[in-house]
C-alpha cells in the first residue's frame, strides 16, 4: 500500500466563508466557536463524533476519526469571509432566527467581531436579493484579484498558515457548461470580458482561493467549480476541491431509501418531493432561473443509485418531481414531503410517505465544518483536483465528464472511511473479519 506522507496541522487555519452572514455559515461559526469552549456539542459532525474502525481480528481497534487522522482542532479555526450584506455574524444569526439569542450570546463577543470583507456579486445570477456591501470592477477578472488580495490580507492579519474557502452562499441561476469552461486558457480569457453572462461571481471565489493554494468547497448547486477548466486549475496549483451541494435534509433521505429499494430489488414508478422553505435561501429559489440549479442537483440521485439500464423493468420509467415553496413563516425550518410509490412482488403497488420537518442550517452546518478540516487534510496530503472520497458530503458529488458519480450514502460512506484508512497507513476495513 503506497504511503501517504501527511504534512502535520501546525499553525492557523483561516476559514473563509463566501455568504458570511447568512443562515448556514453563522450557524456554523457560532456551534463552532461555542463547541471548542465546551458550551455546545458538535452533533451531525464525523470528524468530531464518529469512531473509525481499523485493523483485523486480534489487532482491530477504532477511535474517534479527530484522535486516529491528523485533523486540524477547532481550537486553530479562524473564521472571516465574504458577504453581499455588512452584517457582522452576531447580526446574521439574529437576522436568520435559527439559534435562539440565548445560544447565539454564548459566543457574542467572538461572532460581533467577524465581520464580512465586501462580496463580489452580480444580480444577474441572483435576482432576489439586492447587495449593498459589493465590490466595484469593470471584469470578473479584476475582481477576483481583489478577492485574491483579500485572502492574502486575511492570511497575513490573522497569522494563519494554510486557509481554506467554502460556498455557504446563495443559489445562482442555472448556467450550463459552454466553450469557455472546456480549458483554462479559455477561461482566464474570458474573465476579461466585461460583458461576460459565462462566468458567474461563485467562479471568481474559486479561482482566486486555488490561485491562492486554497482548497475550494462548493456547498452549492452551481456550476461553480465543477468543469474541466477548474479542474485544470486544481491540477495546476496543487488544490484540492470538492462539491456540490451539501446533502441535509431530502436528498440525504433519497440516498438512504433508493439504496434499500435497489437491494430488495423493489421497483419504484414514481417519487414525487415538495418542499416550504422560509429563509434567504428559500427566497433566492423562488426565482425560476435559480430552481433550475437546485432541481438539476436534486432530481441527479435517484439514477445513478438504481441503475435503470441494468434494471429497466423496475427503473426505466420513474417519474420523479421536485418542487421548493417560498413560505416565509417557516423560516430556517423546512418541511419536506415525499411521496413515493413502489411495486412489488407480481408487480403489486405500495407507497410510502416521508415526511421530514427539518432545519435547513442545522443540518448543513456540521458538513460545513467537516468539509472544511478534511479538505484541509486533502491539501496537507498533497491531493489535488476533485475530492471523490467527500462524496458523501453532497448532494451531487463532483466527477470527471467519463465518470458516473457514487450517491448510495452506505457506499459513500464506504469510500470516505476507507480514505481515512489509507491516510493514517491502515489496510481498507473488512467486515468479514
Amino acid at each position: 500500500m503506497k504511503n501517504i506522507s501527511v504534512q502535520p496541522a501546525d499553525g492557523r487555519l483561516g476559514v473563509l466563508v463566501v455568504g458570511l452572514s447568512g443562515a448556514v455559515s453563522t450557524t456554523f461559526i457560532i456551534g463552532t466557536l461555542a463547541a471548542r469552549k465546551g458550551l455546545a456539542k458538535p452533533i451531525g459532525s464525523m470528524s468530531q463524533l464518529s469512531y473509525l474502525k481499523v485493523g483485523k481480528g486480534a489487532n482491530q481497534r477504532e477511535g474517534l476519526i479527530k484522535d486516529m487522522v491528523p485533523l486540524a482542532s477547532l481550537d486553530q479555526l479562524v473564521f472571516g469571509g465574504w458577504d453581499i450584506f455588512p452584517d457582522s455574524v452576531y447580526d446574521g444569526a439574529m437576522h436568520a432566527q435559527v439559534l435562539q439569542e440565548k445560544d447565539i450570546n454564548l459566543v457574542a463577543d467572538e461572532a460581533r467581531a467577524i465581520r464580512p470583507m465586501k462580496a463580489c456579486f452580480d444580480p444577474k445570477f441572483i435576482t432576489r436579493l439586492n447587495g449593498t456591501w459589493i465590490k466595484e470592477g469593470k471584469t470578473r477578472w479584476d475582481l477576483t484579484e481583489q478577492l485574491r488580495a483579500d485572502i492574502r490580507q486575511f492570511k497575513a492579519d490573522n497569522q494563519c498558515e494554510r486557509v481554506v474557502v467554502i460556498w455557504a452562499a446563495s443559489t445562482e441561476a442555472y448556467l450550463e457548461m459552454g466553450d469557455v469552461h472546456r480549458n483554462l486558457q479559455k477561461f482566464e480569457a474570458e474573465m476579461h470580458n466585461p460583458d461576460t453572462t459565462q462566468i458567474a461571481p461563485s467562479m471568481c471565489y474559486a479561482y482566486a482561493a486555488m490561485m491562492e493554494g486554497a482548497p475550494f468547497i462548493n456547498g452549492a448547486p452551481a456550476l461553480t467549480v465543477d468543469f474541466p477548466a477548474m479542474w485544470e486549475l486544481a491540477d495546476k496549483t496543487n488544490c484540492p476541491i470538492c462539491g456540490k451541494d451539501y446533502k441535509s435534509g431530502q436528498t440525504m433521505m433519497k440516498t438512504v431509501l433508493a439504496p434499500a429499494f435497489h437491494a430488495r430489488m423493489l421497483g419504484l414508478s414514481g417519487w414525487f418531493s415538495t418542499n416550504i422553505l422560509g429563509n434567504r435561501d428559500g427566497e433566492v429559489l423562488d426565482d425560476p432561473a435559480s430552481f433550475k440549479t437546485k432541481e438539476v442537483s436534486k432530481l441527479s440521485v435517484i439514477d445513478s443509485i438504481l441503475e435503470p439500464e441494468k434494471y429497466p423493468d423496475l427503473y426505466g420509467d420513474v417519474y420523479h418531481k421536485v418542487r421548493i415553496n417560498y413560505y416565509p413563516p417557516r423560516n430556517d425550518n423546512k418541511e419536506a414531503w415525499d411521496n413515493i410509490d413502489i411495486f412489488g412482488w407480481m408487480g403489486y403497488p405500495m407507497q410510502i410517505k416521508v415526511n421530514f420537518l427539518c432545519r435547513d442550517s442545522i443540518l448543513a452546518a456540521p458538513l460545513a465544518l467537516d468539509l472544511v478540516l478534511f479538505t484541509d487534510l486533502a491539501k496537507r496530503c498533497g491531493m489535488k483536483g476533485i475530492q471523490k472520497w467527500l462524496s458523501f458530503y453532497f448532494k451531487s458529488p463532483m466527477h470527471k465528464l467519463d465518470e458516473v458519480p457514487v450517491h448510495s450514502l452506505f457506499e459513500q460512506d464506504a469510500m470516505f472511511r476507507n480514505k481515512l484508512r489509507e491516510i493514517i497507513g491502515e489496510e481498507p476495513y473488512d467486515y468479514t473479519c
